[in-house]
């Protein structure tokens, strides 16, 4: 699958869409998702055209890997979240409906051990 540079992730990195940003760095951005499925709720995206985990670890350079995953560790932190969990979807049957790779970071109240 292709890049949409049109995605609502996209079009929110660009300032064109609002959100209430939590995080910005040269590698990531992040925002309160709009729909919280826990209290706290955060979205945080890759600065690059990547379409979904698959496409991310395969073509990110080493430095936006690192810089990636080292941004969601300093959210959490900032966030001051010690218990919390990392969703991503990876395709439209694992539930991916925004084709930019994402990362969903869940707390704040005490959740099953696994998703169904």
């Amino acid at each position: 699958m292709a890049y949409d540079s049109n995605n609502v992730f996209a079009k929110i990195m660009r300032g064109e869409i609002p959100c209430k940003t939590v995080y910005e760095d040269v590698f990531a951005f992040a925002f309160h998702d709009i729909a919280p499925a826990a209290p706290v709720h955060i979205v945080v995206i890759p600065k690059g055209d990547f379409v979904s985990f698959s496409d991310f670890s395969r073509h990110a350079k080493p430095e936006m890997l690192q810089g990636f995953f080292a941004a969601v560790q300093n959210i959490a932190a900032q966030q001051n979240l010690t218990d919390y969990r990392l969703i991503t979807n990876n395709g439209e049957g694992a539930g991916q409906s925004v084709h930019h790779f994402h990362i969903h970071i869940l707390a704040g109240k005490k959740m099953s051990a696994l998703l169904p």
